[in-house]
């Protein structure tokens, strides 16, 4: 666990201003104070927070006597989105592994966990096996696999808006070449110069990261053609 990580948290108390939480997946306490639970005056904590409730929370401090500092209003609505969907994934996946595993589950898939969190491991072991064979046998593995083969797992459209604007007399033709970059994607016209940009996936960083990388060409394609780029 690191500064800036985003994770998800069981509260345990309420003491004063001060809410305890547990961090789900180990046994470490953290606490917020009332002042990172929300901005603006906070009449009622418990109109945010009661116990036995899940909260996604980031990490503001750990001290070296191992106190962790949370908040929970610096958690953008993205970040939490992704912090509950990694949780119901990585539910999904110990599941499959303790229909299969048994009693050696809990111990595989702390082994697991020392290197990589669950949900990447076994996406990984899709196209390389090896590490997943070498964990819990080549029969185990492929059942384990195969499992995860029939799973539909839900998508996510990432977007990002784009203009492009120049005052050169082929200017339309110039865009055209600045958007055939994005031609493995769904772009969408706004307005004069304004593009949308859309990709589905399953996975959103990856998605993510791949309309990045287009962005990017894009952009230094678009500075060679002397088009003024920017993305929203």
């Amino acid at each position: 666990m690191e500064v800036g990580d985003i994770i998800l948290c069981t509260v345990d108390r309420i003491v004063g201003t001060t809410v305890f939480v547990k961090i789900d997946g180990t046994s470490i306490e953290g606490s917020i104070v009332m002042s990172e639970i929300a901005p603006g005056r906070i009449r009622n904590l418990r109109d945010y927070v009661v116990p036995k409730k899940k909260i996604v929370c980031k990490v503001l401090r750990i001290s070296e006597s191992g106190n962790i500092d949370l908040s929970l209003r610096r958690v953008t609505p993205k970040e939490k989105k992704e912090a509950i969907e990694k949780s119901e994934s990585e539910k999904s996946y110990t599941s499959i592994l303790k229909s299969i595993l048994g009693a050696d589950a809990e111990k595989i898939i702390k082994e697991i966990l020392e290197e990589n969190d669950l949900p990447s491991f076994l996406e990984e072991s899709k196209a390389n096996p090896e590490k997943l064979e070498k964990l819990v046998g080549k029969e185990n593995s492929k059942k384990i696999l195969d499992v995860l083969k029939t799973q539909k797992k839900k998508k996510t459209t990432i977007k990002k808006e784009i203009h492009l604007t120049t005052t050169k007399p082929n200017g339309i033709t110039l865009i055209k070449k600045v958007l055939e970059i994005f031609k493995e994607i769904n772009v969408k016209y706004l307005s004069a110069g304004k593009y949308t940009l859309e990709l589905e996936s399953e996975d959103v960083k990856v998605a993510d990261k791949k309309i990045r990388a287009m962005t990017e060409s894009a952009e230094k394609e678009a500075k060679k053609l002397g088009i003024e780029f920017s993305v929203k």
